[in-house]
């Protein structure tokens, strides 16, 4: 799909004011690095399986809606995308959130070594993955607003259902975050919310326990007309949650129509409260 790519992401320009960005579908790990994993760490568990294939799908739903789309195809073992480069707490309760984790969500180890990782090293995978996302991340918001008037940020995640280690019970389908309104105003997250619960097929929370990483609250900037809202999504919403997590083609294509439909409806408040530039 992408017509630029890079070893750090593929990247496909749209033309509308909307940039979906996927920062943890990736698989790939340099050779060197993944022998250093754990066996349980090998298979990657914390994946955001195939959320780039969701949403090339939800694209050919929507093919109408333009959007620019931003893929990274590194693990989020390699350096988390979402996380700050001083790996700063996400959340007020977290004691930090590393920008390269050393531990799965499980809470297992992901290298064999106890010694953990060196300073040197976590800068230089900064220096060769994360700034180059968050380079052209930034680069296509600019675009967009200098293009529109005003850009949106789709922030596009899924996790599984059941993460004890992360939370308690069974999470719903959609889940949206805005940092608590400070990414995108509430009457806007609070329409996306309705798309998903007017007919009661999943179900949808906003700013529960996912309520936006750093990519939200970073780039989410009301004031200056760039609007963020991360969307982690339950993966029984469109994968069969066992070992593997294999794509299930009926599942997907419900997920992906009521995501084309949140965007469409994303766009057309952004218009409404924006509006669009005149060129």
């Amino acid at each position: 799909m992408s017509d630029s790519a890079s070893p750090i992401y593929a990247f496909s320009p749209g033309t509308s004011p909307l940039l979906i960005s996927v920062p943890h579908a990736g698989t790939e790990v340099p050779v060197e690095l993944r022998r250093r994993f754990t066996s349980s760490a090998q298979s990657l568990p914390d994946t955001d399986w195939h959320v780039d294939r969701l949403y090339e799908l939800t694209l050919t739903l929507a093919r109408e809606l333009g959007a620019s789309l931003l893929v990274a195809t590194h693990s989020r073992y390699v350096v988390d995308l979402n996380r700050s480069p001083d790996s700063a707490a996400l959340y007020a309760n977290e004691p930090t959130s590393p920008v390269c984790p050393d531990r799965t969500f499980a809470g297992d180890p992901i290298y064999m070594s106890a010694e953990g990782l060196q300073p040197a090293e976590i800068q230089a995978r900064i220096g060769c993955y994360w700034r180059p996302y968050h380079e052209r991340l930034e680069q296509e918001l600019a675009r967009l607003r200098a293009e529109h008037g005003f850009a949106l940020l789709w922030d596009a995640h899924s996790v599984a259902s059941e993460v004890p280690g992360l939370f308690q019970g069974v999470l719903p389908e959609f889940n949206f975050g805005s940092r608590d309104n400070a990414a995108c105003p509430r009457d806007v997250a609070q329409a996306l919310l309705d798309v998903v619960t007017r007919d009661a097929k999943y179900d949808a929370v906003l700013d529960g326990r996912f309520k936006g990483g750093y990519i939200t609250l970073h780039y989410g900037q009301p004031a200056q007309k760039i609007y963020a809202i991360q969307l982690e999504l339950a993966q029984r919403a469109y994968l069969d949650e066992g070992a593997p997590r294999d794509w299930d083609a009926a599942r997907a294509q419900g997920a992906a129509s009521v995501i084309a439909q949140l965007l469409e409806r994303y766009v057309e408040e952004g218009r409404r409260r924006l509006g669009e530039k005149r060129l």
